[in-house]
């Protein structure tokens, strides 16, 4: 094996895949609003305009609009899913900037086409617009990076926006979701993964054959960037341990299962793996659904009361109904990491793999363990 082909982890099976990867909502709001804040300060306009996403990854982006007035100046993006068939793909997003007050921080603002949230159990309040914590976060940081650079005090008001945004919300989860109004800026790491069944599959599998050449006797299978940390940190696990799941846990299992390993750690969201507690091997949202009414029977098996499984039932979200059970003091993401790790087992089939799973939330908190169980 030569050392490209061993090399593992999320970057190997993505170039095993062939496929071209995209960037997120949040990416382009960020090179909107550097483009903006930069015109602003400066009189011109950067195009392209590039920014540094979270892993260190410089994309540049051409600007497909660009105006500035007395205090006000917008760009915009249009967005390039690359394989991946988001429904995004081809939007047009767009950041407006103003100069605030010194003192005032960046406030962010939901325009035409970008939803407002109505409802909780998100991981923003009730009334804030749909820009998720690390989309923000990463405007914050290009805001503050371009003021230092040219003696801005960083105070703006950001308001972003996406041509035909609300119509693109409908085939989304927003509306039932209570994100009213358009779609959400989202993304944790900057870059969309083309989601392709056959191709993820095999490049699952190239991962574990990788792994198992290396001879890591314990891997891990993570939903997405996030868990991929927190297993890390835990276990302290190298890059050509990690299995970038994502949506495929039926994968993981079945090949593992045919090509064994000592351990595997499942890490992923706790809404994710409510899915895989339940009995569904592939975790997408297009072909499994977190099952409320399923949580409010863990929530029993943990001690929960009938007004407590009535409102996980209603709850908006999986995250809802795991702060509800908390609140209550009752365990359900250890519920859901014990079910999951029994699941997993069964698929497995008497495999000799021990299996733990890690839950954790947006932030990437932990919020449910379940120690190895198995072989």
């Amino acid at each position: 094996m030569t050392d490209a082909e061993a090399v593992g982890g999320r970057t190997a099976q993505l170039k095993h895949t062939g496929m071209r990867h995209g960037w997120t909502t949040g990416a382009c709001a960020t090179a909107a609003t550097t483009a903006a804040y930069t015109a602003l300060l400066t009189g011109e306009f950067p195009d392209p305009v590039t920014i540094t996403l979270p892993k260190g990854q410089t994309p540049a982006f051409a600007l497909a609009a660009e105006e500035k007035s007395a205090g006000r100046a917008m760009a915009a993006i249009v967005k390039d899913a690359g394989d991946d068939p988001d429904v995004t793909h081809g939007a047009l997003i767009r950041a407006s900037l103003r100069i605030l007050p010194a003192g005032s921080g960046v406030v962010f603002r939901a325009g035409p086409g970008v939803g407002t949230v109505t409802r909780p159990g998100l991981p923003l309040d009730v009334g804030e617009p749909a820009i998720n914590p690390v989309p923000r976060q990463m405007m914050r940081d290009h805001v503050a990076e371009v003021a230092a650079r040219h003696g801005g005090t960083g105070d703006v008001e950001i308001e972003v926006s996406v041509d035909h945004g609300e119509e693109i919300a409908r085939s989304t989860w927003n509306p039932r979701l209570g994100i009213l109004g358009g779609i959400s800026i989202l993304g944790t790491t900057g870059i969309v993964v083309p989601y392709s069944c056959s191709a993820w599959i095999d490049s699952i599998r190239r991962g574990v054959d990788v792994a198992r050449a290396a001879g890591r006797r314990h891997v891990a299978g993570c939903t997405g960037s996030t868990s991929e940390k927190v297993a890390v940190a835990v276990h302290g696990l190298p890059e050509d341990a990690l299995l970038d799941m994502g949506d495929f846990a039926g994968a993981v299992l079945k090949y593992i299962r045919r090509h064994p390993v000592d351990r595997l750690t499942i890490a992923g969201g706790f809404a994710k793996l409510s899915k895989l507690a339940a009995g569904h091997l592939d975790l997408h949202s297009a072909r499994s659904q977190v099952d409320k009414a399923f949580l409010a029977s863990l929530a029993r098996r943990g001690g929960g009361d009938d007004g407590l499984a009535a409102a996980v039932t209603d709850a908006n979200t999986g995250l809802e109904a795991l702060r509800l059970c908390e609140a209550a003091g009752v365990p359900l993401g250890d519920l859901v990491a014990a079910t999951a790790r029994d699941e997993a087992l069964a698929v497995l089939r008497g495999a000799p793999v021990a299996v733990d799973v890690i839950c954790i939330d947006r932030a990437g908190v932990i919020v449910g363990r379940a120690d190895p169980r198995g072989r």
